[in-house]
């Protein structure tokens, strides 16, 4: 929901793989248009229907994809003594790049580095040339995401060159930290808290999915808050997720007060 006194516009994005955001925001969104705040609504697992979460600063991750193929010395699986082994190279890569966070990361932040695909080769028999492997890369904090991009660009060197292999990486630098604004969060509280009520308002943890609507607030200040969707659904993105019908009334409801009380400041 994008505001300005005497105007409010709906609109919804596609956000997952092609951005809406930075399609909307380069197609002159906020040259054309005089807004003021921003507001975002997103589903959440795991919380009853009918409630609503929120929170001030960081409340989404950055989210980065890296791609490394690993090249390596094919040859006969029977002689491997002849070969440079790009799976070998490629699990002790797995295992070095899980101490990043544990080893390098401090305590009190948070980030995330899985290793989400490995990849080579197809006969049992026959060691590959190439071994694949697939990433995401989540942090909270610009220093940090700084931080972990320099350790495995580092890490990844110095593991295929230990093994005589070498490394090519695909750093592809995802959406940005979802950051809240103060006035315009406390506000998306207060409204939430007078339709639903304080017991039906939780602060949001901290969430290490990314989420586009960060270019949104990267131009004008807002806030991105999330609607329950039950305690017993099944997980975003997964196979057996289903939207409950029930929280529409919830977040048709606080859309329109946010609307109508936002107009009247």
């Amino acid at each position: 929901m994008f505001l300005s006194k005497g105007r409010c516009v709906t609109l919804v994005t596609s956000e997952d793989k092609v951005s809406g955001a930075q399609h909307m925001i380069a197609d002159g969104l906020f040259d054309r248009f005089p807004i003021d705040a921003i507001f975002g609504l997103h589903n959440h697992p795991g919380m009853p229907v009918g409630t609503l979460l929120t929170r001030e600063g960081p409340i989404m991750a950055a989210g980065d994809t890296v791609k490394i193929t690993i090249i390596g010395k094919g040859g006969h699986a029977s002689r491997p003594h002849l070969t440079v082994d790009p799976v070998l190279v490629a699990c002790n890569l797995v295992m070095t790049l899980q101490s990043i966070v544990s080893r390098n990361v401090d305590p009190t932040q948070t980030a995330v580095v899985t290793v989400s695909t490995i990849h080579a080769g197809e006969a049992s028999n026959v060691i590959a040339n190439t071994a694949k492997i697939s990433m995401s890369v989540r942090s909270f904090d610009p220093a940090i995401r700084t931080f972990l991009e320099e350790r495995i660009r580092k890490l990844t060197v110095s593991v295929a060159e230990g093994h005589g292999a070498t490394a090519e990486i695909d750093y592809e630098h995802g959406y940005p930290v979802v950051v809240n604004s103060e006035k315009e969060t406390a506000f998306a509280r207060e409204v939430a808290e007078e339709l639903i009520g304080a017991d039906n308002v939780a602060t949001c943890p901290l969430l290490p999915a990314s989420e586009d609507f960060a270019y949104f607030l990267q131009h004008r200040p807002g806030s991105f808050l999330r609607l329950g969707n039950g305690r017993d659904s099944a997980i975003l993105h997964s196979s057996k997720y289903d939207f409950n019908d029930g929280s529409l009334t919830t977040g048709a409801a606080l859309w329109a007060r946010l609307a109508e009380r936002y107009l009247d400041l």
